[in-house]
């Protein structure tokens, strides 16, 4: 079982019990102490949980504002989404030319991508994610590529180094990423990874397209992937903090606000 594996099966049994013992995670999964005790030290920076003496406790509802790094259900993470997230998708969207190719990956606000892809124009598409790649097959007018990699117990996306190594062998006109966070020291993730990944994607791409809802701007996620100074284009929505617009705009990075008043319908039925 992978660490992240493991880290989400220990915030299901905090959900359900609403504590755990570092003694009894370490006979379920047959670790040292010293190592549970790690995984709930990272999980504790991450603002997962409140540590205690022997095991930890979920966290007081005034810490509920910490990043959480716990994958959303699939009917959640890959739902409709929120108007202010559908608008960001769409203007993303927009962004697709001709011949281009680009790099999709699995977050939730990406997959939102999917309903406003341009239809009249061919392309490629590169994900790591399965969700997104099942979806796109079908579509005469993309050659999708889905990069490969060890297929987890949980998770939707491939972010091993396979993939990592895989991604090194594109060049993409436009990367679309995201993150768990996005603050003034760029990007962030929930595991090295992933972070790893994303990296290897904006080294990959010609353009950096961040999609960054207001929730996740001044999150500082656990593991870095692409500083702020990086990132060509910033979308994010119109309740994103002014003191983070100005900071990217200090650092060259253009910042663009989605209007959620035209999230409604694909990415052809109204100009942006």
């Amino acid at each position: 079982m992978l660490a992240e594996e493991r880290r989400q099966r220990i915030l299901e049994m905090l959900a359900k019990d609403g504590r755990v013992v570092a003694q009894e995670l370490a006979q379920q999964f047959q670790l040292s102490i010293d190592s549970i005790r790690r995984d709930l030290t990272i999980m504790k920076e991450q603002g997962l949980l409140q540590k205690t003496y022997g095991g930890a406790i979920p966290l007081a509802p005034n810490e509920s504002h910490k990043v959480r790094a716990k994958p959303q259900p699939k009917n959640i993470r890959y739902g409709e989404g929120a108007p202010h997230q559908n608008a960001i998708s769409k203007l993303a969207a927009s962004y697709i030319q001709r011949n281009d190719t680009i790099f999709i990956g699995g977050a939730g606000i990406q997959y939102g991508m999917l309903k406003y892809l341009p239809t009249d124009l061919p392309y490629t598409v590169v994900t790591n994610s399965l969700m997104i790649a099942e979806s796109i097959r079908s579509m005469t007018h993309i050659e999708a590529y889905l990069v490969g990699g060890k297929l987890r117990a949980a998770g939707e996306s491939l972010i091993d180094v396979i993939a990592v190594e895989m991604i090194g062998r594109f060049n993409f006109d436009i990367g679309f990423i995201t993150g768990g966070g996005i603050a003034q020291n760029g990007i962030s993730v929930a595991t090295p990874e992933n972070a790893a990944l994303i990296r290897a994607v904006a080294d990959a791409s010609q353009r950096r397209i961040c999609l960054a809802p207001h929730e996740k701007i001044g999150v500082r996620s656990f593991a870095t992937s692409v500083p702020l100074q990086q990132i060509n284009l910033l979308i994010t929505d119109q309740k994103a903090p002014d003191p983070f617009i100005q900071e990217c705009e200090n650092r060259n990075v253009n910042v663009i606000i989605a209007d959620e008043h035209y999230s409604s319908g694909g990415v052809n039925d109204e100009s942006n």
